[in-house]
Formats: structure tokens, sequence, C-alpha cells
């Protein structure tokens, strides 16, 4: 099984807008963290499509194994 890259070892706040449409890097390979930028092509990931449904910061996950996809569960403690 193909194991994603980390891109961090700590999650990326950022602020997520109502409404809005994002995909998150789940490959671990794109230049845009936490953000896909196509890097993925070729392998066995692709980015998780969600949309916001509030405005509010939200820590998003760069080790790329949370078990709560797109955001941070902690799961880089165990890295």
């Amino acid at each position: 099984m193909e194991l994603p890259e980390a891109a961090d070892t700590s999650p990326k706040m950022t602020e997520l807008e109502s409404g809005k449409t994002y995909a998150w890097c789940a490959c671990g390979r794109s230049s845009n963290q936490p953000w896909c930028d196509g890097s993925h092509k070729g392998s066995a990931f692709s980015p998780k499509v969600f949309s916001a449904e509030e405005s509010k910061p939200a820590a998003m996950c760069m080790c790329k194994r949370t078990g709560n996809k797109p955001f941070c569960d902690g799961t880089h403690k165990t890295l």
C-alpha cells in the first residue's frame, strides 16, 4: 500500500470560507499545501474535495495520515 508523503509534522491553520469548495492535498506532494495542485497524478491518491459549511479557522492535516480527512486529528504526533 502506497503511503502519502508527510508535507509537515504539524497542522496548518487556515481560515475556511462558508460555501467555498476546497481540494485538500492527500498525497503530500503539492507545492500549494494544504491544497491540491495536481501533483498526485499517476499516484494512488486523489484530493479530498469538500465545501465549508461555515466560515471558521481550521487545522488542516499536513502529515496526510489523519483519520478525519482533511482535518488534523493528532496523528502526526505518532510519526
